[in-house]
């Protein structure tokens, strides 16, 4: 069975940083992308970047430049540097990982529970 525990959310004032991380575990043969996203009250789950097992990058236009991903392949775990937040970056950051897990011959999209990022102003 594989599980994303996520970690690192929490208050900041606008102009802040936080850091996520997110660590998969279980029988997983492939990681073929890991990423973020997240859904602000009332609106859409939108990706907010994401990282291929090959190390391309895809940012969403809003956090670039702000926002770094970055993985580590050995402890299969996702970072997300989160620099000059904004009252609207507040959402539910969720861990999202494609992957290959042994007893399966196609790619799953796993997600984890959440973590709620709040940015006052």
């Amino acid at each position: 069975q594989v599980q994303l525990v996520e970690s690192g959310g929490g208050l900041v004032q606008a102009g802040g940083s936080l850091r996520l991380s997110c660590a998969a575990s279980g029988n997983i043969v492939t990681t073929n992308a890991m990423g973020w996203y997240r859904q602000a009250p009332g609106k859409q789950r939108e990706l907010v970047a994401a990282i291929t097992g090959g190390g391309r990058i895809n940012y969403s236009d809003s956090v670039k430049g702000r926002f770094t991903i970055s993985k580590d392949n050995a402890k299969n775990t996702v970072y997300l540097q989160m620099n000059s937040l904004k009252p609207e970056d507040t959402a539910v950051y969720y861990c999202n990982a494609n992957l290959l897990v042994a007893g399966k011959y196609y790619n799953i999209d796993y997600w984890g529970k959440g973590t709620l990022v709040t940015v006052s102003s």
